[in-house]
């Protein structure tokens, strides 16, 4: 049994934090689960609509390293509270009837406080832990993030079933009072965070690097976030708009997705150590490029049945196979010289993927519509396989070694 007291330091705020993750990773958990329903049911948003809404939403990310180095006299704890005040205007915003384009800027505005929440996280995680003990606070963190979407993702499935089936209410009713809840959970997460004990100092922010020997690390977060950000993008359009899944449905989907990955994600780690980082990004984008296949073109390979089955499943594998991109991170630690080469490294590797991510969403939307979706997801495959041609030039851990 895990022995909170011999991992935190005493008096460190790690209660505060963890309630208040807890709180937060629910919310996030709900509006991940019911946006995609949102914007199809209610905003009536095509493949184009949703590509260039990616767009805008994934731009603050990319925009991460400079605002947070705009922030860099500021205590982590504050961050927190400001990534998750902004978050919370966003959710209170949908609650007001708008238009497409306004609608686009209270998601940025959403997308803005998470993702300024997401690597300060990890941050005061490691401040709160006693020396030695940073491993199993990073760990616990994702444990509760996993709990939180699966909660979340319950929470709508359930909201949206008994709203519609047993109280007879109309979606649209549904999603403001869900948007009122998720605002709820942001303001007491934000006032869980306010103790006595939370240092107020910020942390090492990390920074933009570029080295070349990180140059193939470069090219594989290029080939991973346009594959990914394809699947996470239009694979929950496919299923509601051509499987016609429900909010209840995609909510479901989604928590089981969260849940199977509590468990999934250690033991892919464990095979991850097992195998090599090199095979398991080979391998990976192996399996990934036949998810992508299969997920485009069940639609004409099966009965409308069968490839709603289909579809599901490689829904689950997607997201359980995605978390193998780990290897590309234990790569990297083999490369760098220092922690702090290894963090600026990483979180050079997010901007460039936000980058291919924020380009690669409205490209997808326009071959959905002038291709069809066989060919969307045609070129998520090819990109899965590049990466796995391009993991094949990476040298094997022992060549690595002998260099080092």
């Amino acid at each position: 049994m895990l022995n909170l007291k011999s991992i935190f330091r005493p008096h460190s705020g790690a209660g505060a934090f963890f309630f208040s993750i807890l709180l937060w990773g629910i919310g996030i958990g709900c509006f991940a689960a019911a946006l995609n329903n949102y914007l199809s049911e209610i905003h009536h948003m095509d493949s184009v609509d949703r590509g260039w809404l990616e767009f805008f939403r994934e731009f603050p990310g990319l925009a991460l390293v400079f605002l947070l180095a705009l922030l860099h006299k500021v205590s982590d704890w504050k961050v927190m509270r400001l990534g998750t005040l902004i978050s919370m205007a966003g959710a209170a915003l949908l609650l007001i009837p708008a238009d497409k384009i306004a609608v686009v800027a209270f998601i940025m505005i959403w997308s803005l406080g998470e993702h300024l929440v997401m690597p300060i996280r990890s941050g005061i995680a490691m401040q709160v832990a006693k020396a030695g003990c940073a491993g199993q606070s990073l760990g616990l963190l994702t444990s509760i993030m996993n709990f939180g979407a699966v909660a979340g993702s319950l929470i709508v499935a359930a909201l949206f079933y008994a709203g519609t089936i047993w109280l007879g209410k109309s979606e649209e009713t549904l999603f403001k009072v869900l948007w009122g809840l998720i605002v709820l959970l942001m303001l007491a997460s934000i006032i869980s965070t306010f103790t006595k004990e939370a240092p107020m100092l910020p942390s090492k922010r990390p920074r933009l690097y570029f080295n070349r020997k990180f140059n193939k690390f470069y090219a594989l977060e290029l080939f991973y976030g346009a594959r990914k950000q394809i699947f996470l993008t239009f694979a929950p359009y496919v299923l509601i708009r051509e499987y016609n899944f429900s909010t209840a449905s995609m909510a479901f989907l989604l928590g089981v997705c969260a849940f199977i990955n509590i468990f999934a994600a250690p033991a892919i780690g464990k095979l991850t150590d097992k195998w090599g980082y090199r095979n398991t990004m080979i391998w990976d984008t192996v399996i990934l490029f036949f998810v992508c296949l299969f997920y485009g073109f069940s639609g004409k390979m099966f009965t409308h049945q069968i490839a709603f089955w289909v579809v599901c499943l490689n829904f689950i594998l997607d997201a359980v196979i995605s978390t193998t991109s780990l290897a590309t991170n234990i790569y990297v630690r083999e490369l760098a010289e220092s922690q702090d080469e290894l963090t600026s490294t990483l979180s050079t590797g997010i901007s460039i993927n936000h980058l291919i991510a924020i380009l690669s969403a409205p490209l997808g939307g326009w071959i959905w519509v002038r291709f069809g979706v066989e060919y969307l997801f045609t070129f998520s495959a090819v990109m899965a396989v590049c990466n796995s041609l391009f993991a094949l030039t990476i040298p094997r851990p022992e060549t690595l070694k002998k260099k080092g």
